[in-house]
């Protein structure tokens, strides 16, 4: 529809922010209809009359449906006032029409039921989602970004497709159902296979590279559905793979696990070294997608050694998980796109006490940064919780799956800890204190659609955070589709845990209310005023006086300096009326570099030896064509 309506900017705008909106609101109903009705509903469709495209709904399924319909709701909603430019009609109505192509295949993708049906889902998404990253492409920035992405996308799918082949020749079908009939061998292939590629989608250390960079690049309401749910159909594969191979091995969950523990310890390190506000989120969906893969992977040991409630608790902990990291981290980009089309910036340093004019975007970026450090009472606690009790559980098991819990465990904590110092550094520096250039001075927050899916993902925080109980069970309802052997999961010791969880969170806001009475009553009457803080001594503080995020991260990032070295750049002050000096800092993420020097660099000058064979002779290319038909007939 945009496409049609581009000469009319703001009706296109609305045209295509409506429709995403109302076919996803139908979506989100269906999906939550059936999560709460579980029956299997299927369709297929002839495909180049050889293929049979099949599409499948089951509880699993309506979990990430609900997560992917809500997310596009809220974004499309909000894109309306941030994408402004009419100078870019044309521009804008095809970004919608790759949106809604993006939101289509992503619903596709966990719905698709046989092979041809799920990597065909999955190229339309990864190409759809390829040209919203590089809509700004008149920068060089982001038109690297786009090809890193594009580069990866393929790189994943090709390991789709070889664990896909493998499954085809044992079974010569292409349905899931007799992948179950493969010899053990080929499904450890299959699942090392599966789990590169979609983990290579979901943004698994080290196949995480193309991430910091897409994200910043995408416009802001996409960069909240692409870390909000896209890269959850990562997650998705891992465990439909899982569930269709039905053999709970051991070696399975201890392979995610240890991926889950050193994405999500590395992911929150590098975001602490950003000066980037989205590219020091996109790190943090590295980070969470580690805490995800904890939880998958405590589930898949406790189902290797038949300890039910250690299974159910990892699995129900990690799709909460995706919940609420699709809801919080939708929220922070939002919230960073609020900055950035405020002040022009994403430079953390550049900006500064934007809560005293930018109040519901300061609010509700400070709800989000507290869910997702896991505080209570928000629903990031409530899922990161879980999983630690999964993670006790293994505590009674042998020796490597007691020392992979105990790990476990730890890492959590050490992700908890780290993702508050990174957000306290976020909000002090973004939001608090006084504005460090004139960018951040004169900003307001106007852009109602903006700001009420901001409202909106804010409230579920804390919804979710007091009342989980119905999103816990959603989660048990998706568990019971991963083939444990379970049958029906009784809901009655997880209603009482949530209950518990309630009480507290009630206990935690009958407090903080009781404060605020207090301090309003105290306070009333009072003259308030406004003045500097204490210099230090100096008559004429400046804004430079203040906390850089470099600074407040450097002892932290000190400790970690072997797994995330730091580049300086720092020209000493010299003589008694020294000149204007220079510090700048970056954090070098060891994955990408190496994966620079020991991978792509030998690969393109491989291919710049074999430049000869490109020489524009149509004589010599025909030869190729009759070589290769050749060749092919002789071998097969």
């Amino acid at each position: 529809m945009p496409l049609f309506f581009r000469r009319h900017f703001a009706f296109m705008k609305a045209a295509g922010t409506l429709s995403i909106a109302f076919g996803c609101l139908l979506g989100l109903v269906d999906a939550i209809f059936k999560l709460f009705h579980p029956q299997i509903n299927s369709v297929s469709f002839s495909y180049l009359n050889a293929f049979s495209l099949t599409f499948q709904i089951d509880a699993l399924s309506s979990f990430f449906l609900i997560a992917i319909f809500a997310v596009s709701l809220l974004a499309a909603l909000y894109s309306f006032h941030y994408m402004d430019n009419p100078a870019k009609a044309l521009r804008t109505a095809i970004h919608y029409f790759f949106f809604s192509l993006l939101v289509a295949a992503m619903a596709l993708v966990v719905t698709a039921n046989n092979l041809i049906s799920f990597i065909l889902s999955w190229e339309i998404m990864s190409l759809s989602s390829f040209f919203l990253v590089v809509y700004n492409y008149e920068t060089a920035e982001n038109r690297r970004a786009g090809y890193l992405y594009f580069v990866f996308s393929q790189v994943g799918a090709f390991f789709i497709f070889a664990a896909f082949a493998v499954m085809y020749a044992h079974t010569g079908s292409i349905g899931f159902d007799a992948a179950a009939d493969l010899p053990d061998a080929a499904k450890i292939l299959v699942f090392v296979l599966a789990f590169i590629g979609f983990g290579s989608k979901a943004g698994v250390f080290p196949f995480h590279v193309w991430l910091p960079h897409a994200h910043p690049a995408a416009s802001s309401h996409i960069s909240a559905v692409m870390s909000g749910v896209m890269i959850k159909t990562g997650i998705y594969g891992i465990l439909r793979v899982y569930a269709v191979l039905d053999w709970p091995t051991a070696l399975f969950g201890d392979i995610v696990l240890v991926a889950g523990i050193v994405s999500g310890v590395l992911g929150v390190v590098y975001a602490l070294g950003q000066h980037d506000l989205k590219r020091l989120l996109a790190y943090h969906s590295v980070e969470n997608i580690g805490i995800i893969l904890i939880g998958i992977g405590i589930g898949m040991i406790g189902a290797s050694a038949e300890k039910p409630a250690m299974a159910v608790l990892g699995f129900a902990g990690g799709l909460l998980h995706v919940l609420n990291h699709s809801i919080f981290k939708s929220l922070l980009f939002m919230g960073a796109g609020m900055v950035l089309r405020k002040t022009g910036t994403r430079s953390i340093d550049l900006l500064g006490g934007l809560i005293k004019k930018m109040k519901i975007t300061g609010t509700t970026f400070l709800i989000g940064s507290l869910a997702i450090s896991g505080l209570p009472p928000l629903n990031g606690f409530v899922s990161e919780f879980l999983i630690y009790l999964g993670g006790f559980r293994g505590l009674t098991l042998g020796r490597t799956d007691f020392a992979l819990s105990l790990l476990a465990i730890v890492s959590l904590a050490v992700i908890g800890g780290l993702a508050l110092a990174c957000f306290t550094k976020v909000v002090g520096v973004v939001f608090q204190g006084e504005p460090r250039s004139r960018a951040a001075e004169n900003v307001d927050e106007k852009g109602p659609m903006m700001l009420i899916p901001m409202l909106v993902l804010a409230a579920a925080c804390i919804v979710i955070g007091v009342f989980p109980t119905l999103f816990m069970t959603m989660a048990v309802k998706a568990v019971a589709s991963l083939k444990l052997g379970y049958g029906t999961i009784p809901l009655a010791p997880f209603a009482q845990l949530t209950g518990n969880i309630t009480w507290a969170a009630a206990l935690i806001f009958a407090v903080f209310f009781i404060i605020l009475a207090l301090r309003t009553a105290l306070y009333r009457g009072k003259t308030i005023t406004r003045s500097g803080t204490w210099g230090c001594g100096f008559t004429r503080p400046t804004v430079k006086m203040q906390y850089t995020g470099s600074s407040f991260a450097a002892s932290i990032l000190e400790f970690f300096k072997p797994v995330a070295p730091v580049t300086v750049d720092d020209r000493k002050v010299k003589g008694n009326f020294p000149e204007k000096t220079l510090y700048r800092s970056h954090v070098n993420d060891i994955a990408e570099l190496n994966m620079g020097r020991l991978i792509v660099r030998p690969i393109l000058s491989l291919f710049d030896q074999l430049r000869w064979l490109q020489h524009g002779d149509i004589h010599l290319y025909i030869g190729y064509i009759l070589l290769a038909i050749v060749a092919v007939l002789f071998f097969v």
